[in-house]
């Protein structure tokens, strides 16, 4: 089971920014080279098990959107990207978010009260920007019935639980000055 994803952990690059050790890897970054195969086994894996009774598949900007995209045209659910950019069209949400290495402004376009959303992301550490989506979504008066992650690293999903969100992953890691290490044998947490 997600034998492929497991196995491209093996020798990915590790870049040290300060003092994190930053991952490279196909689903988080698009280098090395992501591959279709790897991509369907993941969207295979998340279809099989994610709650499809949504209205929209929501992604972040910007690793989120290849695997979105394959959920999207496997299941024909309509997908939304919060984006980077400001649009300035109405019902734009402005959401300010922070990571453990990056802070910015995310804009959330196509979602109105009401909406049933699978929310699908690459990677989660901290949880900070997937906290900050799930609130403004909230606010927004949006119902996540389901959230996707490919890639545990940190705390983050400890975070979210500890909010009450529940959010499913696929791998955990750990990386250090000797690269990323799978944690624990389960699949999807």
């Amino acid at each position: 089971m997600l034998d492929l994803l497991r196995q491209s952990f093996k020798s990915i690059p590790i870049v040290k920014r300060g003092d994190y050790y930053y991952f490279v890897h196909p689903v988080s970054d698009g280098v090395p080279l992501l591959s279709a195969e790897l991509l369907e086994e993941i969207a295979e894996y998340i279809v099989e098990r994610a709650d499809l009774d949504v209205d929209k598949i929501l992604t972040i900007e910007a690793m989120g959107i290849p695997l979105a995209t394959t959920i999207s045209l496997m299941t024909k659910i309509p997908l939304a990207i919060v984006r980077k950019r400001k649009y300035e069209l109405e019902g734009e949400v402005l959401l300010s978010q922070s990571t453990g290495y990056s802070k910015g402004e995310l804009y959330i376009n196509g979602i109105k009260k009401g909406d049933r959303l699978l929310i699908i992301d690459d990677v989660i550490s901290t949880g900070g920007t997937l906290l900050s989506l799930v609130k403004a979504l909230k606010n927004i008066g949006a119902t996540i019935v389901d959230i996707f992650v490919v890639i545990e690293r940190g705390d983050g999903v400890e975070k979210l639980h500890e909010e009450g969100i529940k959010v499913t992953t696929l791998v955990r890691i750990d990386v250090d000055e000797n690269g990323v290490h799978l944690v624990g044998d389960q699949v999807g947490r």
